[in-house]
């Protein structure tokens, strides 16, 4: 039986941050996708996995991404992405994070996020309303870990009260979905909304789009 919700926040409930960065490579004379190849080397312990840990500051993030990306070939200054990844909420899946708390699951946000950033602040109104819906929030920054390890999603089953097979989880990485899913989690790779909330309709069974 489910009981818990669990969703990402960036490219979830915010619009995803890739299509600020595709747009920001093709004003550069960029790669398509070049800086998200830049964010897949060295996963566990490179200059983005280290900010999302809290393990350095913007800048040094600033200064290491600008190392990481030049040694493949198109140097970016880190301080150019943490200016990218502020995004919009996503009227319809605000809606269906209401009607989820409305039926009574719990819910708690999973993010990966950054000290400086305003997913874990109060500096933009409309994502500290969606923010303060749920029941827990776990972010990187302040925990210590990350998505996908595992211990990540431990701890928001821990805060939650719930066991891993109790929850669905909403991402738009795949990589971020696998080990929710090897815990015992129902998993929905997020892209467009529509498709999405039908998957969560279908799991919880109560209506979640007009």
């Amino acid at each position: 039986m489910v009981r818990a919700v669990l969703w990402d926040f960036g490219g979830v409930i915010l619009t995803s941050p890739f299509d600020a960065f595709n747009d920001y490579e093709e004003a550069h004379g960029l790669p398509a996708d070049f800086i998200r190849s830049v964010n897949t080397h060295n996963p566990d312990t490179n200059a983005w996995a280290l900010l999302e840990r809290n393990d350095i500051d913007p800048g040094e993030f600033d200064t290491l991404f600008a190392t990481e990306s030049m040694a493949l070939g198109h140097r970016i200054p880190g301080a150019d992405i943490l200016a990218l990844l502020s995004g919009s909420v996503r009227p319809e899946m605000e809606a269906a994070l209401d009607a989820v708390i409305a039926a009574g699951y719990i819910t708690a946000c999973l993010t990966n996020n950054v000290v400086s950033d305003d997913t874990g602040a109060t500096k933009r109104p409309d994502v500290a309303q969606v923010m303060a819906k749920f029941d827990h929030v776990v972010e990187s920054s302040k925990v210590g870990v990350r998505k996908p390890e595992p211990r990540f999603y431990e701890i928001a089953c821990e805060l939650a009260g719930v066991e891993p097979n109790e929850c669905v989880f909403l991402d738009d990485l795949g990589i971020n979905l696998k080990p929710a899913r090897a815990m015992g989690m129902q998993t929905i790779k997020v892209g467009k909304p529509g498709p999405a909330l039908d998957e969560l309709t279908t799991i919880l069974g109560i209506p979640l789009k007009d």
